[in-house]
């Protein structure tokens, strides 16, 4: 057998890394190989060419709101984020055991940025994750509803390993946004994990729902069997990258200034 007919074959099978890897070894001839390092190097390979493709996939189903990793939080400052809380969480051990996150804090306090890192990181791990921000959500939902579609966006939502609902208690929930709330959280008790982020503290969350019984039904589904980060930041994290940003910019200026007088 040729090669070319081998890497048509593999091709033929969808081993697309490893016709890859392949292709790489006829083309640097002087690269020697054992016959137990060939099989290791096209291995991985297909290994890390499917996993790269599988978490290109979940990152595109995830819709996520910012590109963030676990890599870029900020534990500086007094913003009550514990570090090592957060190392914990990112093996996604509390996503096999069907836990849930609740993120409250003030706007700019970067809630939807450590939801979005935990988010990112669970597609690292094989979750697949979802964001949605809650008034967008309902909004959808109703209009799946008038459209017929509402039971295959349940579906959708009810199948992701990892559910983020972002800003949570903008505004009071109607009846319907209401029941479909407790629907989602209803499929996902003890069978997925949720993220919520909120302004509002969990305790302010039965204003936000609008009815008491139906409040009271969410918050035990998921406010029992959650790990609470409360974040205490001192300024919005915006406005620091803003005044940030415009000091690199300054730099920046008076930089160019100092070498045009030189």
């Amino acid at each position: 057998m040729t090669n070319e007919a081998t890497i048509e074959k593999m091709k033929g099978m969808k081993l697309q890394g490893m016709a890859q890897a392949f292709e790489n070894i006829l083309r640097n001839p002087s690269a020697k190989f054992t016959a137990d390092e060939m099989a290791a190097y096209l291995v991985d390979a297909e290994y890390d060419d499917r996993y790269n493709r599988k978490l290109e996939s979940l990152l595109k189903n995830g819709h996520f709101r910012y590109q963030a990793g676990m890599e870029g939080l900020d534990f500086g400052g007094s913003r009550n984020l514990d570090k090592n809380l957060m190392l914990r969480l990112t093996n996604c051990d509390w996503i096999r055991k069907k836990e849930n996150v609740i993120l409250t804090g003030a706007t700019g306090s970067g809630k939807s940025y450590i939801a979005t890192a935990l988010g990112n990181q669970a597609c690292r791990q094989g979750y697949k994750t979802i964001y949605f921000n809650c008034m967008k959500l309902f909004c959808r939902l109703k209009i799946a509803k008038a459209e017929g579609s509402y039971e295959k966006e349940i579906g959708q939502i009810k199948r992701q390993d990892l559910l983020i609902l972002d800003d949570f208690g903008m505004e009071i929930l109607d009846q319907y946004s209401r029941m479909a709330l407790f629907e989602i959280i209803e499929d996902r008790q003890g069978e997925k994990s949720t993220i919520i982020t909120s302004q509002l503290p969990v305790k302010k969350w039965f204003e936000a729902i609008g009815d008491p019984t139906i409040a009271d039904a969410i918050c035990d589904r998921i406010v029992h069997s959650a790990i609470s980060i409360d974040l205490k930041a001192t300024d919005s994290l915006r406005k620091v990258y803003a005044r940030e940003g415009e000091s690199k910019n300054l730099g920046k200026s008076k930089e160019g200034s100092s070498g045009k007088s030189e």
